[in-house]
C-alpha cells in the first residue's frame, strides 16, 4: 500500500490584519496541522488562536460545498447551472415588478479576505447598477473614512501608527490584545507595545473598559462611552491655551488652523469633565504628555467610530496629531506605500464631490460616500412604498447578527421576494435566502491581502497559492460575482460571456493606470484575480512596469519567495498623499464642524443610568468563527460585564440571568462581574445569537449566546456619517426573577 505524501505549504492566515505566516501540513486532502512560520519575513513566528484553525474551517462539516436552493422551507443541493437559473428568475421578477430601485446589496467585511471576492466586488456593483448599497462599513469605520475624505481628499488615507519608533502611544477605543490591530497592520502589536515600554516609552489607553490592552498600559483613562469627542476637544483647547501647539513640518500645509483654535475655546477641560467622567487635571496631564513626547501616536479605532459622535472623535484624533506635529513623521502616524496598490486600479471617490449623496427613503438618514446606513436596512425592507427593498444580494455578510435592529431585520428578510447569498454557511441571515452560492475556503484559493497592506508601514508582500482544489465543477468566486452582477444588470444567463466580461474589466483597470491593455493581456493571459494582483505589483513603486523597470518585481518574484518579501519602510509623505482640491490638509471641514452644536447639547443633557458597549474577543471574528469547536471551549464567552458597584446596586451575582433591555428590544444574558469596566457601563460581545431555527451551524448553536444587535436601535446614528451607534446605548437591566 502506497503512503499518501505529506505536503507542507507556507501561507498567510487570511483572517485579520495580522497577516500571520503559517505552515500548513496536509496529507492527501486532510490538514494535519497549522503552526507558526518562524521564517515568515513579516510575522516571524507570531500567530493567534484563530490562525491555528484554518484546517478546522476547511473541514467544517457544516460548510456548504455546493449551491443550495430553498423550496418552501426545504433546502436542497443544486448544480451551479440550476442555481444561476433560479437567480435569474428571482432577479428578473423583482426588476419587472418593482424596478431596479427595489434591489439592494449587503456586503460583509470578510469579502476583504477572499482572493476573488475582494478584487471583483467593485465590478459586481458596476455591472449590477445597484444604488442601495449596505455594508459593514456603517457599523465600523465610516466616520474615519469620512474625516479622511474631507481632510486629505481620500477616504482610505487613514493614518497608521508608527509603533516601532514612537515614544508615546495614546489609544482611544481599540483593543489590539483582541483585534491584533485594526486598520493597523503590525507583526505583533502587543509585543510592539511591550517593546515601547521597555525602551522607556509610555502607553495610555482611553476606554470605558479596562481591556486586555489597558491592563498592560501605563495608564488607563476610563472615559464614559460616547464622550471621546468632548475629551479630545478639551485636549485641543489645552494645546492652544498653554501654547503647546507645534505644527513642525506641517506649517503652511493646512487650512482651517484659526477656525479650530476658535472652536476649541468653548471646550475647556472643566466644561467636559463631568460629561466624560475624566477630571480636568487628567485631561491637562494627557495633553501635556502628548505635547512633551519626542514623538507620539494618537490612535482611535472602532470604539471611537461606533458612538454618537464618531465623526467628531475620528476627526479630532488627527487634529491632535497635526497640532503636535505628529502626523506624517517617524514615531507618529503615517501613510503606507504598498507593493501592490490595488486601490490605484480604480477611480477613487472624487475629492471635490459632495460626501452627502442624499437621504434614505424612510427616516431621512444621510447616505454618505455611497453607503446607505446599516441602521436603516430593516426599515427599508419592511416599510411599504416606492423604493421598498424587495430583492437582496448578501455577500459574505450576516446582518441578522451584525446590523442594528436585528429582530426587525430577521422578520424583514423572511418577507423578501428575492434573496441570494454568497456565503460559506447556512447561517442566521442566509437561512432566509432563496439561493446560496458557496465560496471557496481560505485553503481552496490563493491569498494576498489587499487591505492589510493598505494599513501597514512596511512595504512587502506574501503570496499564498491554493492548497486544495475545490470540488469538481466548482465555479470560482470571481466568476460568481461577474455573473451575479450581469444578472442584476438585466442580462440573462444565456447572454453572459464571463470571459468577455473579465477581459473588459481587466482592460479598464489597465487603462486607468496608463498601461496599454493589449500589452498587459499578452503578459498576463490567464483570466481571474491573479492577473489583477500581478498588475497591481507591476504598477506599484517596486514593480517592473511591464518592462519599464527591468529590475522591478512581478508576481513571479513573490511566488518564488514562500516566506514573503519585505522591501523596506513606507516612502509616502503628506505631499504625495493629500489630494484635496486646495492641495492642503483641511483641518476644519464644514460638514464635520457643523456637528459641534449637537455635542454641546449632549454635554448639557442628563446622563443615562446605564449604557451598553460592545467588545471584541481574540478567539472570535465578528459573527463567525463560532462554529470551530476548538475556539469555543472553556469559559463562557457571551457574558455581560458589569462593575461590582452596579452589580451590588441591582442585586446581581455572577452567573445570574439578566434581562437587558433598550428602546429596541430585550435579550437575556448571563452576568459576569468585573472591576475592569467603568461604573454605569455594561459590555457585551457582538456576533452571537446562534439559537435560531433554520441555521445549520451545530457548534455555534451549542454556544448560542445573545444577539447584541437585538438591543441596538437602528435609529441611533452618528449624524455626519450615518454610522451605527453600538457603544453608549441606554439600557435597563434586572435579574430574571425580577424582570
Amino acid at each position: 500500500m502506497t503512503a499518501t505524501p505529506i505536503h507542507t505549504q507556507h501561507r498567510t492566515c487570511p483572517l485579520c490584519e495580522g497577516m500571520c505566516g503559517v505552515i500548513v501540513t496536509s496529507e492527501g486532502n486532510q490538514v494535519q496541522s497549522v503552526r507558526p512560520d518562524h521564517d515568515n519575513v513579516w510575522s516571524q513566528g507570531h500567530i493567534c488562536p484563530k490562525g491555528t484553525t484554518l484546517g478546522d474551517l476547511h473541514h467544517d462539516p457544516d460548510r456548504l460545498r455546493s449551491p443550495m436552493i430553498r423550496d418552501g422551507d426545504q433546502w436542497r443541493e443544486a448544480s451551479w447551472e440550476e442555481a444561476f437559473e433560479r437567480c435569474e428568475t428571482l432577479i428578473q421578477g423583482v426588476l419587472e415588478r418593482h424596478g431596479r430601485g427595489a434591489m439592494a446589496a449587503y456586503l460583509g467585511n470578510m469579502i476583504a479576505k477572499c482572493f476573488g471576492l475582494t478584487r471583483y466586488v467593485g465590478e459586481f456593483l458596476r455591472l449590477a447598477q445597484i444604488t442601495n448599497i449596505y455594508s459593514s462599513s456603517t457599523v465600523d469605520q465610516q466616520p474615519k473614512n469620512l474625516s479622511c475624505q474631507l481632510m486629505y481628499g481620500d477616504m482610505w488615507k487613514i493614518p497608521i501608527p508608527d509603533l516601532d519608533n514612537t515614544h508615546l502611544f495614546v489609544l482611544f477605543g481599540g483593543n489590539p490584545a483582541a483585534s491584533k490591530g485594526s486598520i493597523f497592520s503590525h507583526p505583533n502589536v502587543m509585543k510592539g507595545l511591550a517593546d515601547l515600554r521597555k525602551r522607556g516609552g509610555k502607553l495610555i489607553v482611553v476606554d470605558p473598559c479596562e481591556t486586555g490592552t489597558a491592563q498592560k498600559a501605563d495608564q488607563w483613562i476610563g472615559v464614559k462611552p460616547g464622550t471621546d469627542a468632548a475629551l479630545l476637544l478639551a485636549v485641543v483647547h489645552t494645546l492652544f491655551a498653554e501654547n503647546l501647539v507645534d505644527l513642525g513640518h506641517l506649517d503652511g500645509k493646512l487650512n482651517g488652523f484659526e477656525q479650530v483654535r476658535e472652536l476649541a475655546v468653548a471646550f475647556p477641560p472643566e466644561k467636559v469633565a463631568a460629561f466624560c467622567g475624566v477630571s480636568a487635571d487628567t485631561i491637562r496631564t494627557l495633553t501635556r504628555d502628548i505635547a512633551a513626547a519626542p514623538s507620539a501616536v494618537i490612535y482611535g479605532r472602532i470604539g471611537l467610530c461606533t458612538q454618537e459622535f464618531g465623526t467628531l472623535a475620528s476627526w479630532l484624533i488627527d487634529v491632535v496629531a497635526i497640532l503636535t506635529g505628529n502626523l506624517d513623521r517617524v514615531g507618529g502616524t503615517r501613510w503606507s506605500s504598498e507593493t501592490a496598490p490595488h486601490l490605484l486600479l480604480t477611480p477613487p471617490y472624487p475629492s471635490d464631490a459632495p460626501v452627502l449623496l442624499g437621504k434614505t427613503r424612510v427616516s431621512g438618514a444621510p447616505i454618505v460616500l455611497g453607503q446607505t446606513p446599516a441602521g436603516c436596512f430593516a426599515e427599508e425592507m419592511d416599510t411599504a412604498g416606492e423604493g421598498q427593498i424587495r430583492g437582496l444580494v448578501t455577500v459574505a455578510s450576516n446582518p441578522a447578527l451584525s446590523a442594528p435592529s436585528a429582530g426587525r431585520t430577521e422578520k424583514a428578510l423572511a418577507e423578501l421576494e428575492c434573496m441570494i447569498s454568497v456565503d460559506i454557511y447556512l447561517n442566521e441571515t442566509t437561512r432566509h435566502a432563496h439561493v446560496i452560492l458557496p465560496t471557496a475556503t481560505g485553503l481552496e484559493q490563493p491569498h494576498w491581502d489587499v487591505w492589510a497592506w493598505v494599513f501597514c508601514l512596511t512595504s512587502g508582500g506574501h503570496y499564498s497559492p491554493k492548497l486544495f482544489e475545490p470540488p469538481q465543477g466548482w465555479v470560482e468566486d470571481w466568476e460568481v460575482m461577474l455573473r451575479l452582477g450581469a444578472l442584476l444588470g438585466g442580462a440573462k444567463n444565456s447572454d453572459i460571456d464571463i470571459a468577455a466580461l473579465d477581459d473588459a474589466y481587466f482592460a479598464n483597470l489597465c487603462s486607468f493606470v496608463g498601461i496599454d491593455p493589449p500589452i498587459a493581456s499578452s503578459a498576463l493571459p490567464q483570466r481571474g484575480p491573479e492577473r489583477i494582483l500581478d498588475l497591481a505589483i507591476r504598477i506599484g513603486p517596486y514593480g517592473d512596469g511591464f518592462g519599464k523597470n527591468p529590475d522591478g518585481l512581478n508576481l513571479a518574484a513573490f511566488k518564488a519567495a514562500p516566506h514573503g518579501i519585505v522591501l523596506g519602510n513606507t516612502i509616502a509623505t503628506v505631499d504625495s498623499v493629500v489630494k484635496t482640491p486646495s492641495g492642503k490638509i483641511e483641518l476644519a471641514p464644514q460638514h464635520i464642524v457643523d456637528d459641534l452644536p449637537r455635542l454641546e447639547a449632549a454635554i448639557q443633557r442628563p446622563h443615562s443610568d446605564m449604557v451598553l458597549v460592545s467588545r471584541r474577543q481574540l478567539s472570535s471574528m465578528n459573527s463567525w468563527m463560532h462554529n470551530v469547536d476548538g475556539l469555543m471551549r472553556g469559559h463562557h464567552q457571551c457574558t455581560l460585564h458589569i462593575h461590582p458597584d452596579d452589580a451590588a446596586r441591582f442585586g446581581i451575582a455572577n452567573g445570574d440571568s439578566i434581562s437587558l433591555a433598550s428602546s429596541e428590544d430585550s435579550i437575556v444574558v448571563p452576568a459576569e462581574i468585573t472591576p475592569h469596566i467603568v461604573p454605569g457601563v455594561v459590555s457585551l460581545p457582538h456576533g452571537w445569537g446562534h439559537d435560531v431555527e433554520g441555521a445549520n451551524m451545530q457548534v455555534a448553536r451549542k454556544h448560542a449566546g445573545a444577539n447584541f444587535n437585538r438591543v441596538s436601535p437602528g435609529s441611533l446614528m452618528d449624524a455626519p456619517s450615518g454610522n451605527a451607534v453600538v457603544n453608549g446605548i441606554a439600557v435597563t437591566l434586572a435579574r430574571m426573577s425580577e424582570a
